[in-house]
């Protein structure tokens, strides 16, 4: 096994990306994912790899958009208002049905809102980030090293389904330091039929588009699109169970929310209060599974997060509101306490007994 290195959440998925065989990287620096950046620039000329800060995010992701055509992994990394900015390219990279790997590590908003961590921007990953119908892998880390992990995985799956992934980190993912054992290196990244790199005389063109005049055409082509999105759904939603044996009571949270949640459980559980956790490690596709057999054994649910209820809804509609969830939830920059949490749990588990 390799060595366990110190390293901050930033850094990591800088790192997994060159080792998942990324040698281009665009992007615009903001604010609590700088570091993602900094990190490139100094590591891509050493490797015979393309750094290049773009004149704006809008600029940055269309330049993604380039070099994901031509079946090379490219990545960006921004935070939320970046990203808003970067919308209307994720929509070209999934009209194009391009792999491309795009890193939010989340503040506070809307508008500028302030730096510090947030998990605002849910819905704008989970329900697609851009116009058009569509969606995007999502991954939310919640240690350093799922920042690495998850940064190979989301390559992987992105040219598995030929879509873009989005690792959805909060700020305090991106700023917390952490030991990590580094994911392997790649040895080589595969060539891709579909890219345009030029034919040599041997095959026909390949082109690149996601404009389509003929509405049957795009019908068709969005009808083909959800299809896989239906087998990414079934074969690929990731999560991890706590102390949910004989839970009562359900705490649903991701990233830095999980952690104190996992605290929060540990004290109630010297309590005598019967709690567990479901953790979605992807938010899209989203893990009802997990949850719909939960539903029929525990009591109440708890979605735990920094917004103001986004998750929160997802679980309801996984469980078809069979059970009453309840939020507990900070914003603006704040992270709830572990005793915040504990409080919402002995409140559901006290509402349960009436």
């Amino acid at each position: 096994m390799s060595e366990k290195v110190l390293m901050k959440g930033n850094e990591a998925i800088a790192e997994a990306a060159i080792l998942a065989g990324c040698r281009h990287y665009f992007g615009y620096p903001i604010t609590p994912q700088t570091e993602v950046a900094a990190y490139m620039s100094k590591k891509m000329p050493k490797i015979g790899g393309t750094f290049l800060q773009a004149e704006s995010e809008i600029a940055a992701i269309n330049m993604v958009y380039g070099v994901a055509s031509t079946g090379k992994r490219a990545m960006t990394s921004s935070s939320s208002p970046g990203i808003s900015l970067k919308t209307e390219g994720i929509s070209y990279l999934a009209g194009a049905d391009l792999p491309a790997l795009i890193v939010n590590v989340q503040r506070g908003g809307p508008g500028l809102g302030g730096i510090q961590p947030s998990q605002s921007d849910y819905f704008l990953a989970t329900r697609g980030p851009g116009h058009g119908d569509f969606h995007v892998l999502v991954f939310a880390p919640s240690s350093v090293q799922e920042m690495a992990d998850l940064t190979s995985k989301a390559f992987e799956l992105a040219e598995k389904y030929r879509m873009p992934a989005m690792l959805l980190a909060d700020g305090t993912m991106g700023q917390m330091m952490e030991p990590v054992v580094l994911p392997e290196p790649v040895a080589e990244v595969s060539e891709k039929p579909w890219a345009v790199t030029g034919t040599k005389g041997e095959r026909e063109h390949n082109i690149i588009n996601s404009l389509y005049l003929k509405p049957a055409e795009l019908e068709q082509t969005n009808l083909d699109r959800f299809a896989r999105y239906k087998i990414i759904e079934e074969n690929e939603p990731m999560w991890e169970e706590f102390m949910m044996e004989d839970a009562e009571v359900c705490v649903v949270s991701t990233g830095i929310t999980a952690r104190v949640s996992r605290n929060a459980i540990v004290e109630a559980r010297k309590q005598g209060i019967k709690v567990g956790m479901i953790r979605p490690i992807t938010l899209w596709p989203f893990p009802k599974k997990p949850l719909i057999e939960a539903a029929d054994k525990v009591k109440s649910f708890i979605a735990v997060e920094l917004n103001m209820g986004q998750m929160k809804e997802d679980i309801e509609l996984a469980i078809r509101c069979k059970k009453d969830v309840a939020l507990c939830s900070r914003v603006g920059g704040m992270i709830p306490s572990p005793d915040e949490v504990l409080e919402a749990i002995k409140t559901a588990a006290c509402n349960e007994e009436v």
